[in-house]
């Protein structure tokens, strides 16, 4: 089959999912997996989320806005979590140190060529080494508030020299820009997780267990 470049969404602790996932694009040794970011909270399974990342020599990922937030708190600084969070915090902050390295060595993005992976989005006509932390985990509308859902979708505007591949933004189905691809479709939340793959531009699903996030 050759190697393969596979992009998943936003997992969110959902690692039963994940393995499915895994199985459904028949993963092999010499393939690639990239998380968008978002690997933890909400879901049931952040520890083995991380622990299978943290192990796999070709896992890798950008960090979510999840994933900085209790990288932030690990690190020391006077952060206030969100609820969501909270729960994965107590349940692994006795390994913080042994955590917070992981999450600490996850960049903000990853170049692969034709391909640009982010967590939440690129400001249009911003170039790369100028886009702020808050853009590229929390953005979504082009307005004030980068974080609304109303407004102009990012995505919808840009049209840059790379495909960026996101998540962030969860969707019933794929949000596709005419050079963006959001793969985040809700899977703690009952959906999906969705992953695609570089070289034959493929998309695949496996449908989440159950609901874990009511929200």
């Amino acid at each position: 089959m050759g190697s393969r470049t596979i992009v998943v969404g936003d997992i969110h602790g959902c690692y039963d999912e994940l393995v499915d996932l895994l199985d459904e694009v028949k993963f092999g040794g010499n393939d690639r997996l990239i998380s968008v970011g978002d690997l933890i909270t909400k879901g049931p399974k952040s520890r083995e989320v991380l622990d299978r990342f943290m192990s796999e020599p070709n896992f890798s990922a950008v960090i979510g806005n999840h994933d900085l937030a209790l990288r932030r708190r690990w690190n020391g600084e006077k952060f206030k979590l969100k609820e969501a969070q909270k729960p994965t915090h107590k349940d692994l902050k006795k390994d913080k140190k042994h955590y917070v390295a992981y999450l600490n060595s996850l960049p903000f993005s990853i170049d692969l060529g034709t391909h640009l992976v982010v967590h939440a989005g690129l400001r249009p006509d911003v170039a790369l080494h100028s886009q702020t932390t808050e853009d590229m985990t929390e953005l979504r509308s082009l307005g004030p508030d980068r974080a609304s859902r109303k407004g102009t979708p990012w995505y919808e505007v840009y049209d840059g020299e790379k495909v960026v591949l996101f998540g962030h933004w969860p969707a019933n189905a794929p949000r596709r820009g005419r050079k963006a691809i959001g793969l985040d479709t809700g899977c703690v939340y009952g959906h999906q997780l969705t992953a695609y793959i570089i070289e034959t531009e493929e998309l695949k699903f496996v449908a989440a267990r159950r609901a874990y996030d009511p929200s």
